[in-house]
């Protein structure tokens, strides 16, 4: 799917309808919000950005890039940029590889819905993870900068950096199964399948001991960073829409989900070759995670496998109900509908593992 999802998300088209605001207005506020701005501006929006609608605004000196709330009702709590906002912001003020946020705005009045300014961070975005645009001998480095990122991540304080009120501490993965049991079991249109149930059954008894709280991304994939335009190192991390504060190993897992990802649903290394393509293997991958978090092992490896591929499961069951119905706003509705119970499949076989 990479070249696809490059295809589908890459790059910016003219403003969609539905989807214009007042330019005018927005430079207004930039110049009084955000610290060396001068215009003209124009306005571009991305292709990608399906739950945030994301525009990169151009003037003479600089590009930014803008989130809002979709325009129009929004479920409460949905489309929180005012959160994604703040833990750009947090994790900026410690040296974490993100895009520096000038401004959150909370009137609506100026372009029709919340947004905020963000810098806009020049570099690579890698779409396919077997990283074919990358020499052989520099893969290990590239892999070696997303486990360095992320282990940077779930070291750092959440309340050293304000982030202490960012999400419910403790009994993450109680709270994760019920939620998304809940609306698996309760979308009766999408329709129900025998992995699922036996996930539904099985997971909650299964949680392993122990509990560890952290900022986590919810969707750390290669995709969703940007690397220096030369060297093997992460310049920013996007996409912070599912963070909150959760169990790292759960964020982990589902990074290295890649391991047994068909590449066609999402970024994967299913069917790979990874010794001829020199990509660590998952073994390797853990292990050099562990020795950056100060662990020795991670015991319920596949617990955690089978959590996050029940949980995308999940999103993509849901996904099936809003295709159903006609209110999916993604192109790619119908193919996340139809990888739906491969990715069931797929949490049942590290279920069994488990066993």
């Amino acid at each position: 799917m990479s070249g696809g999802a490059q295809e589908a998300n890459a790059g910016t088209t003219p403003v969609r309808e539905g989807y214009r605001f007042d330019e005018a207005a927005l430079s207004r506020w930039m110049e009084g919000h955000v610290e060396g701005f001068s215009g003209p501006l124009t306005v571009e929006q991305f292709k990608g950005g399906q739950s945030n609608p994301t525009y990169k605004l151009v003037t003479p000196d600089r590009a930014y890039v803008l989130r809002r709330k979709p325009p129009g009702p929004v479920l409460k709590g949905a489309h929180a940029v005012e959160r994604e906002a703040k833990v750009l912001s947090a994790l900026g003020s410690v040296g974490f590889p993100v895009a520096k946020v000038y401004g959150l705005c909370t009137d609506e009045s100026v372009i029709g819905s919340w947004f905020y300014v963000m810098e806009m961070v020049e570099g690579r975005i890698f779409w396919d993870a077997t990283f074919p645009e990358v020499p052989r001998e520099e893969r290990p480095a590239y892999f070696d900068a997303m486990n360095a990122t992320i282990a940077q991540l779930h070291s750092i304080d959440h309340e050293a950096v304000g982030l202490g009120d960012y999400g419910k501490p403790g009994n993450y993965f109680a709270r994760q199964v019920g939620r998304w049991s809940k609306q698996y079991l309760e979308d009766e249109l999408a329709g129900r399948d025998p992995d699922m149930d036996a996930l539904v059954e099985w997971l909650p008894t299964a949680i392993p001991d122990g509990d560890e709280t952290s900022v986590v991304h919810g969707d750390f994939r290669c995709d969703n960073m940007i690397f220096h335009p030369t060297e093997p190192r992460v310049i920013a991390v996007l996409d912070w829409e599912l963070s909150t504060l959760g169990h790292p190993l759960a964020d982990f897992a589902y990074h290295a989900m890649m391991y047994h990802m068909p590449p066609n649903i999402v970024a994967g290394l299913e069917g790979a070759d990874l010794a001829a393509l020199n990509i660590p293997s998952e073994a390797d991958y853990v292990a050099a995670y562990c020795e950056r978090t100060g662990r020795d092992t991670i015991p319920s490896w596949d617990f955690y496998m089978a959590f996050n591929f029940f949980r995308l499961a999940a999103i993509f069951h849901g996904i099936k109900g809003r295709y159903l119905r006609g209110t999916a706003a993604s192109a790619h509705a119908k193919d996340r509908a139809e990888a739906f119970p491969v990715l069931a499949r797929l949490a049942r076989q590290a279920m069994e593992r488990c066993a």
